[in-house]
């Protein structure tokens, strides 16, 4: 046992040691090589894609061209790992691992955030094992955030078709999709999400202060992209210099009507959660009101709400709204792409389907992140993949106050 802790202290140091100058092609040789000297035979890397429903694999110099190359998540064992986030046997190793060896699909994890699974098969099998396989599995999944926001290959490897202009630069402005502490939960994404126009997101922390905003600009070509964009990029200079909410949205308002001469314009709720109290403060700008999801029900937050951003008529007040929280409480956003999105010649998906998907899944411990990446296919799947407009929706999840921090 003292030769195997040995083993895995050796595969740790010796990867830390070339890690962070590896580009991120060579990773999976070079995973590979570490950990075959720990006695793993066999350690694979699979990305989940932009709409993550499946995972590719990263392929090295050295891979078998045997090896499977995409793994589906719906309905597979792989998937399965993803799906809850926990390291799954894979295949005989979980009627037979003593004879065969450990072999486990292990989620690939920044933060909270899924990036993928990696494959990883042992000689021997038991806890240490295990071990050893999670701790790689950060390793890795750590040096690909790392390396990925400047890797053509990790663009190209996530996505299954052509990005438009304003898709290629809104990913790349957002935040990630999934954040969590220990004291909120965080995901949202845009669909379609190859061919985004004028939504946005964005959320940010600061100390005790959970910052969520999202945007709907007018328009559904590269210009409303360049709306968005330049409203997402105004309620950060704004905010970071200390600015509240009303002050943030008069910001945005000016920056919209300076450069777009009051004809482009963008809906908007802005909105902070005090982590430590629950307390949710936030304004709308023309925008559909927040949901508080509790449980299995929904409750709409009304808010007089203010003028759309942009458009020059900074003459209405902006109306400052609370809402104090549970633990557990989910706050959604979203845009009208979600709620009056139709099938040709169809009923719009509405409110009540919207929510009806959203309060099915914390019914069965779904994460945050598993939420948002259900509702996606469940929205896409109703459209038959073709929306009209863009659909965005962010949920953030109130844990509690978790431990004490300043202001």
């Amino acid at each position: 046992m003292r030769d195997q802790d040995n083993t895995g202290e050796r595969l740790f140091q010796g990867l830390l040691k070339v890690i962070g100058t590896t580009s991120f092609d060579d990773l999976p040789d070079t995973v590979s090589e570490h950990a075959r000297a720990a006695g793993f035979t066999d350690v694979r890397i699979y990305l989940g894609d932009v709409e993550r429903r499946a995972l590719h694999l990263l392929v090295g110099a050295r891979t078998a061209a045997s090896v499977e190359r995409v793994l589906k998540i719906k309905d597979t064992e792989a998937g399965r790992a993803y799906q809850y986030g926990k390291i799954v046997p894979a295949g005989m190793a979980s009627a037979d691992a003593g004879q065969y060896g450990g072999r486990y699909w292990v989620p690939l994890f920044n933060g909270r955030e899924r990036i993928g699974l990696m494959f990883a098969a042992a000689a021997h099998d038991g806890d240490l094992v295990r071990e050893t396989a999670t701790g790689l599995a950060t390793l890795v999944a750590l040096s690909i955030a790392t390396k990925r926001g400047h890797s053509d290959t990790y663009a190209r490897l996530n996505r299954t078709q052509p990005m438009n202009v304003a898709a290629e630069a809104q990913w790349q402005l957002i935040p990630p999709r999934t954040y969590t502490d220990s004291r909120v939960a965080v995901c949202a994404t845009l669909e379609p999400s190859y061919r985004i126009s004028g939504d946005a997101y964005d959320y940010a922390i600061a100390g005790p202060r959970v910052f969520l905003s999202i945007f709907d600009a007018m328009g559904h070509d590269t210009a409303a992209g360049q709306t968005a964009a330049l409203a997402v990029a105004a309620s950060r200079s704004a905010r970071r210099r200390g600015a509240g909410i009303a002050e943030t949205g008069d910001a945005i308002e000016g920056e919209l009507a300076r450069q777009f001469e009051e004809v482009r314009y963008a809906t908007a709720i802005l909105a902070f959660l005090d982590t430590r109290s629950g307390l949710l403060t936030w304004t709308s700008y023309g925008h559909h009101p927040p949901l508080i999801l509790r449980g299995g029900n929904a409750v709409k937050l009304h808010c007089e709400p203010a003028f759309p951003l942009g458009t020059g008529l900074g003459n209405l007040e902006t109306t400052i709204c609370h809402q104090q929280l549970q633990p557990g409480d989910r706050v959604t956003l979203y845009t009208d792409g979600i709620t009056e999105a139709r099938r040709p010649h169809g009923q719009e998906f509405g409110l009540d389907r919207f929510i009806s998907v959203l309060t099915q899944y914390p019914a069965d411990n779904l994460s945050v992140s598993e939420t948002v990446r259900r509702f996606s296919h469940t929205f896409l799947d109703y459209h038959h993949g073709e929306l009209q407009d863009d659909a965005t929706v962010l949920l953030c999840e109130w844990l509690g106050p978790g431990p004490p921090l300043g202001d």
